[in-house]
Parts: structure tokens; sequence; C-alpha cells
């Protein structure tokens, strides 16, 4: 890997470490703060946040990266700012409509801060966009402050605001990610977001067309992905206890999101970087096959210690009443392991234009994960039902890996056909 990678990746990696150190810091505090129910509610609140935001930005922030001029670049963002503006409208529309929504969900208590929503899918889908609009320009620096700063604001404000019970995570999670954007905007603004106040509407609408298949294949594919990898929120609630989603969603919450902010990293430097090979017509198979071996070598080793100690060491971490969740992290240290692998490549599909293809995929994994947890619901047992959803998933991610590997394989092949026609 050149020096560029080494040193982009470095610079979201280590605001990563801090934002985790500091997350991984208060939980113990936010533990014995808040119930397991607590933790329940704000699991289904961010998992109706997170489905809304992928449905604000159409998936357009993924063709942000790909044009080489900076005036389309500019278009892709405000293609996706314009749908987020109308997606956050429709849920302002239906703050009226929140009791029925929560009982329906079998969560009253999501009722007196479903309000909120609107300003969470707002904020959350801005900087989904302008985040690639920083990666597109290698500004790293301020995706780490952005990251840095979330964490921070989110830490304070859950601990500060704990009087107000359950809402207290759930205002935390809003607010934080509000402050850092804002943030990020007075920061850089005449750097970065200048270039965004010109709009050119025949651009966009070019933009819009030249990249429909991010809306058409990539959007459900993205909305099939996080239903199928938040299906326990929406399947189990109505059938298990709060107090089992909220010791799963803390599994959840300690087993993937340092892992996630860390793929994130990655994708967002690996990304970048392979679009300008594929542009270039360079070879990518052993830039890829060096992240593979190396991210084998030190998880695998890592993830059999945490085996023998993961109980206890959350038990210890978060108290004894969260021993539970140590057991839910241990089925899921498989499926762990191959997301490493698969996430931050996960955006060869968009480079190969096989959208399609990949959206196919993502029935096949989402099938295979609805039946694990049928098993589990036919035989009323929560373990079960997170076994094989997890069993599931491991599965659907190997199959994948391996597409991947034949994505690749073609694109090299197609190189050397090119090389021997020069």
């Amino acid at each position: 890997m050149n020096s560029s990678i080494v040193k982009n990746t470095s610079k979201l990696l280590t605001a990563n470490i801090i934002a985790q150190a500091i997350g991984i810091l208060v939980y113990p505090i936010l533990t014995r703060l808040y119930t397991p129910d607590d933790f329940g509610t704000l699991n289904i609140f961010l998992t109706i946040g997170g489905i809304a935001t992928l449905f604000a930005t159409a998936e357009y922030q993924n063709s942000i990266m790909l044009p080489k001029s900076e005036k389309s670049g500019v278009a892709c963002f405000h293609v996706g700012f314009v749908i987020t503006l109308i997606v956050s409208l429709i849920f302002v529309l239906s703050i009226p409509f929140a009791s029925s929504i929560a009982n329906l969900l079998n969560v009253p208590q999501l009722s007196t801060s479903y309000w909120m929503l609107p300003i969470y899918i707002f904020t959350i889908s801005v900087w989904t966009l302008l985040n690639y609009w920083h990666t597109r320009n290698e500004r790293f620096t301020s995706v780490s402050a952005y990251q840095i700063t979330q964490s921070v604001s989110g830490a304070g404000l859950k601990w500060g605001l704990a009087r107000f019970a359950g809402n207290g995570l759930i205002i935390g999670s809003v607010i934080a990610p509000f402050i850092a954007l804002a943030t990020n905007i007075a920061a850089t603004f005449r750097t970065a977001i200048r270039p965004l106040l010109t709009f050119d509407k025949d651009e966009c609408r070019r933009m819009a067309r030249e990249y429909v298949n991010f809306p058409k294949f990539s959007l459900p594919r993205s909305i099939t992905n996080y239903i199928s990898s938040n299906l326990p929120f929406f399947l189990l609630a109505p059938f298990f206890c709060l107090s089992d989603i909220g010791f799963y969603g803390m599994a959840l919450t300690l087993a993937f999101t340092p892992i996630n902010l860390i793929i994130r990293s990655i994708f967002q430097v690996f990304f970048q970087d392979t679009t300008q090979r594929v542009q270039r017509g360079e070879s990518i198979r052993g830039f890829f096959k060096s992240y593979l071996t190396k991210a084998s070598a030190i998880t695998l080793p890592a993830f059999v210690c945490l085996f023998f100690v993961l109980p206890q060491l959350t038990a210890w971490l978060l108290g004894d009443e969260w021993s539970q969740t140590g057991h839910y992290i241990r089925v899921m240290l498989p499926w762990i392991f191959v997301v490493v692998m698969y996430g931050p490549i996960c955006y060869l599909p968009d480079i190969f234009k096989k959208q399609k293809t990949a959206f196919l995929f993502e029935i096949f994994g989402f099938t295979l994960r609805l039946g694990g947890m049928i098993v589990g619901i036919a035989a009323e047992n929560f373990l079960t039902a997170i076994i094989g959803y997890c069993t599931a998933s491991f599965v659907a991610i190997v199959a994948q890996l391996v597409w991947y590997f034949r994505l690749i394989s073609g694109y090299e092949k197609l190189l050397v056909v090119d090389d021997n026609k020069q």
C-alpha cells in the first residue's frame, strides 16, 4: 500500500480510536444510569432513523466520488440533499401519528421522543453526503474531527441528561451529531462548503440520470441490508421482552461500533484510491490481497482470545446484570470476522456497476437471516433466534466475498487483454 493510503487511513483510525475510547469509557456509567429497556427503546429509535436515512440520500452519496469534474461531484451532492429535504419533511408530517406508530411497534415509550426523528434523519443524511464530499477531496482531517466531536458531545449529553430517564439516551443521540455537523460546516466553510453553494439544476438532472442505478438498485440493496442487519429489532420485539432487545442491542454496540468505524475509515480511503486506480486502468488485485492477509492475521488471534473472556469482560465493564451481552457477542464473532474482510471493499459493485447483482445477494442474505430467526421464534428462545441470525449472516457474507474475488479477477483479465492489444 502506498504512503498516502497509510497516511489517510492513519488519520481516520486515530480519530476512531479516540472516539471509541471515549464511548467505551462512558458505557460503564450509562449502563448504571439507564435500564436495558431504555437501551432497547434507543435501538428501535435508531433503527427507524437509520432506514429513513437511506431513503433520504437515495444512495447518491456514493456517486459523489465518481465524476472526474468537481462540478458534477457538486451536482451529485445536491441531488442527495434535495431528497434529504423531502424525506425529512415527510417525517415531520408523520409526528401527529407518533403514538399509533409506537404502539404498532410494541414500544409505547417511543411516542414521547418520535418528534426528534426528523432532526436526526436530516442531520445524519447531510453528514453522509458531506462525508463523501470530504473524502472525494481527501479532507480526511475534517472527517476525523467530526467523529471525535460527535463522540465527546454524545458521551457528555447522555450522561448529563440521565434525569430525563430513557429519553436522555435518545436526546443525546440526536443532539451530538447535530453539534458535530454544525462544527464541521463552520470549520470547513471556506474550503469545502463554499463550492456547494452553487446550484446547477441542469447538471443535477444530468447526474441524477447518469447515476440512476444508485436509487434503482443500490438503494433497495442498502434497505434490504439494513433491514436484514436490524431484523432482530423489527422481528423479535413483538415476541420477546424489551430487556432482551436491550442486551442484544448493547452486544451489537460493543461489538460493531468500533469495528464499523474502523471499517468506514479504511472504506473511505480504499474507495477513493480504488476509484482512481480503475480510472487509470491499473491493477487492484495485489492491493486487496495485501489487505485481506494482514486483516486476517490481526483479527483471528484477537477473536480467539476474546471468545474465552467476553461474558466476564462485559459483566466487569457494564455491571453484573449485563453479562448476557458477552454471550451474544461470542455468538457474533464469526460474523464479525467476515465483516472485517468484507466491509472495507463493499464498494466494488458500485465501481463495476454491478448494483443489480449486489441487490440479489442482499435478498439472498435477508432470506437466510429471516429463516434463522424464524427457527428461534418457533422454539420460543431468544438465544436460538440470535444464533440462527448470526450463522445466516456469516454464510451470506462469505458468498458475497467469493463474488467480489470474481469481480476483481474479471477486471484483471480485461487489463491483460488491453495490454496485449497495445
